[in-house]
């Protein structure tokens, strides 16, 4: 396979449309049509990650994090980041990295933190806005079953846990022909009218290159009337954070010394405990204390994220608790749900789970 091939399996899981616009992710370094040998998985790529991928005979490296987040205006080696970069091109060993979209995703970090503390029921915490779209065409009644088959295949119709979703209405559209025109029914320089059904779906907003290539291309009409719109629906799969319950409620000691032993976190950082019991519970993986309101909002009895700011604390505002377990911790994990995916999707190909332990903080 392809470095190409590799990515675009990656993106069935976290398509890159939905990364945050601040965020870099993608391939970094690399070309995408290079063979791959093998691949790393990793939370972060450092000089040490490059180094085990050389000795693992592995020419791609999977990253959570981006070893590039701004521009480099120079490659000189006076930064972890350029010795990096420098290494991985010497090596001749591409870096692709999702971070956000992987955040963002249904299946993503947030899923894989609801999977070890046994959540149930997880449901995305802030649903990314604009992310589903809506096409409407026009098309004559002989044809119609044949494009809304041929849109379904490409990705259309998708409403939560239901696919082939469409709706028609039957009418007659009107068409003048010029000398130019090639028209398929018809005839140059008459008005000619025709029984047509209106089509209806909406589709995830990464999809809309497909979804159009795949209409021009099953279209009887040498002209395809058509109109996309962005629609302000939630999203009930895109989006940062995940809430969910536990089977039992517990009470706020039990579950602090579950939550330490799950996660593996030596240290939590935490709100003023409420006395009161843990059954609803809202994760986000990485720096979430932008999402403490929509947790309160949530009704959620405690929120465990990372990165949380002093002040920040004060906003649970006896509401809930505000657990921050450390960034690492919460998505350690991160890297056994890409290795397990590609080992799943690519059976047959070298997945390594990067043993390089890429944590910055020490605890005392």
């Amino acid at each position: 396979m392809t470095i190409q091939e590799v990515t675009q399996v990656l993106e069935e899981l976290s398509p890159l449309y939905y990364a945050e616009n601040f965020d870099n992710v993608g391939l970094l370094v690399g070309n995408p049509s290079e063979k791959v040998k093998g691949i790393l998985v990793t939370l972060d790529t450092l000089e040490n990650v490059i180094d085990e991928a050389k000795d693992k005979g592995c020419n791609l490296i999977v990253s959570f994090h981006p070893i590039i987040f701004s521009g480099l205006k120079q490659l000189t080696g006076t930064s972890y980041v350029e010795r990096v970069v420098i290494k991985a091109i010497k090596n001749n060993i591409a870096i692709y990295a999702m971070h956000t979209a992987l955040d963002n995703s249904i299946d993503g970090v947030n899923a894989k933190i609801c999977e070890i503390l046994n959540i149930n029921d997880p449901q995305i915490l802030i649903p990314q806005k604009s992310t589903i779209k809506k096409l409407t065409t026009y098309v004559p009644e002989n044809n119609a079953e044949s494009l809304k088959k041929s849109l379904f295949k490409a990705g259309a119709g998708h409403i939560g846990n239901y696919s082939n979703c469409s709706f028609a209405v039957k009418g007659l559209g009107s068409f003048k022909p010029n000398e130019k025109a090639k028209p398929s029914v018809g005839k140059v320089g008459q008005t000619n009218i025709e029984k047509e059904v209106q089509l209806n779906f909406t589709f995830a907003a990464h999809l809309e290159s497909l979804i159009l290539k795949t209409l021009f291309k099953k279209h009887p009409y040498e002209e395809v009337a058509y109109e996309i719109t962005t629609l302000e629906n939630n999203n009930q799969k895109i989006g940062m954070g995940m809430i969910g319950h536990l089977d039992k409620e517990m009470d706020e000691t039990s579950f602090f010394k579950l939550l330490k032993e799950k996660m593996n976190a030596p240290v939590i950082r935490h709100s003023e405990l409420l006395g009161k019991p843990i059954k609803k519970i809202a994760v986000l993986g990485g720096s979430g204390a932008f999402a403490i309101g929509a947790a309160i909002n949530a009704k959620a009895d405690i929120y465990v994220t990372a990165d949380v700011k002093y002040h920040e604390f004060y906003k649970a505002e006896g509401k809930m608790v505000i657990a921050d377990i450390g960034h690492f911790e919460t998505e350690q994990f991160t890297k056994n749900l890409l290795a397990d995916f590609l080992t799943k999707k690519i059976p047959n190909f070298a997945v390594t789970l990067s043993k390089s332990i890429t944590n910055p903080i020490k605890y005392f």
